[in-house]
C-alpha cells in the first residue's frame, strides 16, 4: 500500500495495482498547484462529504479516468446525474471491492454541494487491504466511534482532520 498526500485532504493510495483518490481538491488549492490534475490515475473516488474543498475535482478525474465514486447515496446520486459511475454506501455497510473490504463509518460535520444542495450524511472509511488497514476520518468533530473503530479493525494508519474554524 502506498499513500501520497495531495494537499488539504486529498490522497492517493496505491493498493493491489488500484488507485484510489480520497477528496480531490487540488485545483483550488493555491498549495497543491504544482500537481497536475490531468497526471493523476484513479480506478476509485471516495468522498467523506459534499464540500468544495472535498470534491471540486471529481468531475473532470472520474470522466477521464472512468473512475468510480464512492460515497453515501446523495452524493453517488450527483456524480451519477452527471454520467460517472458510483457505488453508494450507508453508515456501518461494507463492501469487498478488487483491492479490498471498505467501511462506511460515522463522522460529525456538516455535508452540502457547493449550490447549497443536501449532501448526505458526512462519513469516512476503514480500508483493509494489502494486509494494511487505514481508517480516514473525514472532516468530524470528535466522536465516540473513533474509540470504536480500532476495536473492530487493527488499524496500521489513522488519517485525522486537524483544522479548525479558526483564520
Amino acid at each position: 500500500m502506498k499513500i501520497t498526500f495531495y494537499g488539504h485532504s486529498s490522497l492517493g493510495i496505491e493498493v493491489n495495482d488500484v488507485t484510489i483518490l480520497v477528496d480531490p481538491f487540488i485545483t483550488g488549492n493555491p498549495k497543491a498547484s504544482h500537481i497536475n490534475i490531468d497526471a493523476l490515475e484513479a480506478d476509485y473516488i471516495l468522498l467523506t462529504h459534499a464540500h468544495q474543498d472535498h470534491i471540486l475535482d471529481v468531475e473532470n478525474i472520474a470522466k477521464r479516468t472512468g473512475a468510480i465514486v464512492v460515497s453515501n447515496f446523495e452524493i453517488v446520486s450527483h456524480f451519477e446525474k452527471l454520467g460517472i459511475e458510483g457505488h453508494p454506501m450507508n453508515h456501518g455497510g461494507q463492501w469487498d471491492f478488487e483491492f479490498g473490504n471498505v467501511k462506511y463509518v460515522n463522522a460529525i460535520h456538516s455535508s452540502s454541494f457547493p449550490d447549497g444542495t443536501y449532501g448526505g450524511q458526512p462519513g469516512g472509511f476503514v480500508i483493509e487491504g494489502e494486509h494494511k488497514n487505514i481508517y480516514i476520518a473525514g472532516d468530524t468533530a470528535l466522536t465516540f466511534d473513533m474509540k470504536l473503530i480500532p476495536l473492530q479493525t487493527k488499524l496500521d494508519l489513522a488519517i485525522l482532520p486537524i483544522g479548525d474554524n479558526g483564520k
